[in-house]
């Protein structure tokens, strides 16, 4: 099965979209005898999904997707659709426990991101991505190179505003929210006919934010957070996922002044700021200098800097791995640590 592909302007109206929903995600493992077997007949074909500024129609489930990132495996693993999956690429930590026996039969084409030749080499008809800077010049390929080939190219919702791909060179106007993560996992469950597994694990999300936030008193504590590089640090600005992250507990990001998801100070402005809590990237990979949680700790430390910011004084961390502070299903892992550590740190005071 090949999958029709046909371009549309940015104002095209969506087939499927997203109910208005105010919770948080992450992922739950979907039993084994509900992920066996086909879809479920609930899905009409031909389905024509609007994928940031692109019309796709699908005319039947497609049989192979490659996954470019590890938040779109993630989802496509806990819809249970492990069996469909021919590649997946650009992981920045270990799998979710839950998902760690399907995601074995999953071949791994990069740790980062796959070549064009690596991704044909699967010979997908569907390939999804997290985020559009694989879509780029430079990047894995542009989406209409895909469509030379017949192969349907997704991004996630979490990476566009008005038909622009967000990593793929646009600017957020407007603070992401969670509406856009639960329009993608909609989206795929539909694409592949399992919609009530999408509304299972949306469900089940929302259960897990609810009790999240439910357990610590909303105040205005300032923190920063800080996921790579320790010559010039990667801080998330006021708009993207980990500032929703922040909101959502009732904390205040010192860097939410800054339009992009990331952006790269330096340290004078964070110990200009001067955050009461520090949330550290705990990556897996170990590309850059302050990836690993270890280093930045020991970074922090040591610089004469840094080392006298109030949270490093105190020791005042919560780590979270890189996939949770980024729009993922494993958003609602980041809002428990924070929630914890929030409620750690106020039994400490």
């Amino acid at each position: 099965m090949r999958t029709s592909i046909r371009r549309v302007g940015l104002a095209a109206t969506a087939v499927i979209s997203a109910c208005t929903l105010t919770a948080c995600g992450a992922s739950e493992p979907v039993a084994q005898e509900a992920a066996a077997g086909g879809g479920e007949g609930v899905t009409e074909y031909p389905l024509v999904v609007d994928s940031c500024g692109q019309e796709l129609t699908f005319d039947a489930v497609p049989e192979r997707v490659v996954s470019l990132d590890q938040g779109s495996t993630e989802i496509l693993l806990s819809l249970g659709l492990g069996d469909r999956v021919v590649g997946t690429a650009s992981w920045t930590d270990p799998v979710l426990p839950e998902l760690a026996e399907a995601n074995e039969s999953v071949p791994r084409l990069a740790d980062n991101a796959p070549s064009y030749e690596a991704v044909l080499g699967a010979d997908p008809d569907l390939v999804t991505a997290s985020f559009g800077r694989h879509f780029t010049t430079g990047g894995v390929a542009e989406r209409a190179r895909f469509d030379e080939t017949g192969i349907a190219s997704y991004l996630s919702p979490t990476d566009c505003e008005n038909g622009v791909s967000i990593n793929g060179g646009g600017t957020r106007t407007v603070p992401l929210t969670v509406d856009p993560l639960y329009q993608e996992i909609r989206e795929l469950a539909a694409i592949f006919d399992v919609p009530s597994r999408g509304e299972a694990l949306i469900a089940k999300m929302q259960e897990r934010s609810d009790a999240a936030t439910a357990r610590i008193e909303r105040s205005d504590v300032t923190m920063a957070f800080w996921f790579a590089d320790t010559k010039s640090p990667y801080v998330a600005g006021g708009l993207g996922s980990a500032n929703l992250l922040a909101s959502t507990v009732g904390a205040r990001n010192v860097f939410a002044d800054l339009d992009e998801d990331w952006s790269a100070v330096g340290w004078e402005s964070v110990v200009e700021r001067d955050p009461e809590v520090l949330v550290l990237g705990d990556l897996l990979r170990d590309r850059f200098p302050g990836d690993l949680l270890e280093d930045k700790k020991a970074f922090l430390a040591s610089d004469p800097l840094t080392s006298t910011l109030q949270a490093v004084r105190g020791q005042q961390y919560i780590a979270l791995h890189g996939a949770e502070m980024n729009p993922s299903i494993r958003f609602v892992d980041g809002l428990e640590k924070i929630a914890a550590g929030l409620e750690q740190l106020q039994g400490a005071s």
